[in-house]
């Protein structure tokens, strides 16, 4: 298996799949939908490219289980249907300006360890996904279907598993559960944070910069909001924790205003970003960030700011009554001897849209450094546990 997974790796490696809504002139996904498409369907998989935005494409591969609605099999009132299990994984990734030309795209080994950009996030997970669905596709009967979900567009904003899960909803396809393969090095991940951006625009009077008695310095008072915000964000780290997420955290990303050097600026526009847990959602940033603009105000008369959500995405608990989480924990033990660390991830993935739709999710991916990093690397040996846990846990959920 190592040998095949190293291949596959390697050829996905290969494959420019830069995220073309990151980078400007992007290759996008086209290739590499490509080659999957090809691999899966050569395995028997049933395969539908779904490309809503040209040269977006995400694949849909499905085994077929003995107790499929679509194969006509199971009973009308779905008594026999068996458990549909999704691997989710996305085929772009970030770009390739921290190499020298090419050099991303050239994979290499040393030490056990395989370079290239999206070895770790996540071409490797992308290529267990694969090889675990073929070989448990070509096992024993199953009654559940397997479904093989390889996505655009996760590095910026979804649109790829948003694409697929309107596809499976129209097609009238149920995911019972779906194990997403991102990097979490071996840790059985059951949730993950989300994040709500969010602008404030602290306003002022223009005026010609040798006229304090008429102008009113929005970047001034902005700095007021940031001392603020820092201060949220102090409070936000001491306050109560999340058994699996900790706390949610806040940062100013961006900042903008001014005209020119001689004039007071009348607009400082300050760009945030606050990563959340359950519980919290974009009213409830929003009305965090009026409660600290309304308190400013409070004691500046002359302040006076604007708070606009400009874009949510929710966190994610997959709960204590999943259904696939002690699955995957119980095949890494057989594969492994070990008992799996159960955690939660700090950074925001399809998980949360998944389990919005309702599929019971979990995230568990390799061993590795340097997502998004200078270099990346993923360990091959990690790899073979992963495709192994990933075919146990197939057989096990759709038998």
């Amino acid at each position: 298996m190592r040998t095949d997974l190293e291949a596959l790796t390697a050829d996905l490696i290969r494959i420019d799949s830069v995220n073309a809504g990151l980078v400007p002139g992007g290759a996008g996904e086209g290739d590499i939908a490509d080659f999957v498409t090809d691999w899966l369907s050569a395995r028997g998989f049933q395969c539908v490219r779904l490309e809503r935005n040209a040269g977006r494409p995400s694949v849909v591969g499905i085994a077929r289980g003995t107790g499929s609605v679509a194969a006509g099999t199971a009973s009308a009132a779905g008594e026999d249907r068996g458990r549909t299990l999704m691997l989710n994984g996305h085929l772009d990734t970030v770009s390739l300006t921290t190499y020298a030309d090419g050099a991303g795209l050239q994979p290499r080994i040393v030490d056990g360890r395989l370079y290239g950009r999206g070895a770790y996030d996540m071409k490797g997970g992308v290529a267990a996904v694969m090889l675990a669905a073929a070989r448990a596709a070509e096992g024993e009967l199953r009654r559940g279907d397997i479904v093989v979900a390889l996505v655009a567009d996760e590095e910026d904003v979804s649109g790829g598993t948003e694409e697929v899960l309107d596809h499976l909803r129209a097609e009238g396809i149920r995911i019972d559960a779906a194990v997403v393969p991102e990097p979490t090095d071996e840790v059985v991940m059951p949730a993950h944070r989300g994040f709500v951006w969010a602008e404030v625009t602290v306003r002022g009077v223009a005026a010609h910069g040798s006229r304090p008695d008429l102008g009113v310095d929005a970047i001034v008072r902005a700095g007021a909001f940031l001392t603020a915000l820092g201060e949220l964000g102090e409070r936000l780290a001491a306050g109560p924790r999340t058994p699996l997420l900790g706390t949610g955290s806040v940062h100013a990303s961006l900042i903008s205003g001014g005209a020119e050097v001689s004039s007071y600026p009348d607009a400082c526009t300050v760009t945030l970003e606050r990563r959340t847990v359950p519980g919290e959602d974009a009213a409830f940033v929003e009305a965090e960030l009026r409660e600290i603009v309304d308190e400013l105000a409070a004691r500046d008369p002359e302040f006076s700011a604007e708070v606009r959500v400009t874009f949510e995405r929710p966190p994610f608990d997959a709960g204590e009554d999943s259904a696939v989480v002690p699955v995957v924990r119980e095949a890494y033990a057989q594969v492994t001897g070990r008992e799996a660390e159960v955690t939660g991830m700090q950074a925001w993935t399809d998980c949360a849209l998944l389990a919005e739709a309702g599929i019971d999710a979990v995230l568990f991916g390799p061993v590795g450094a340097g997502a998004h990093a200078a270099e990346e690397w993923v360990s091959l040996d990690s790899l073979v546990t992963l495709s192994r846990v990933l075919e146990r846990t197939v057989r096990e959920f759709t038998a």
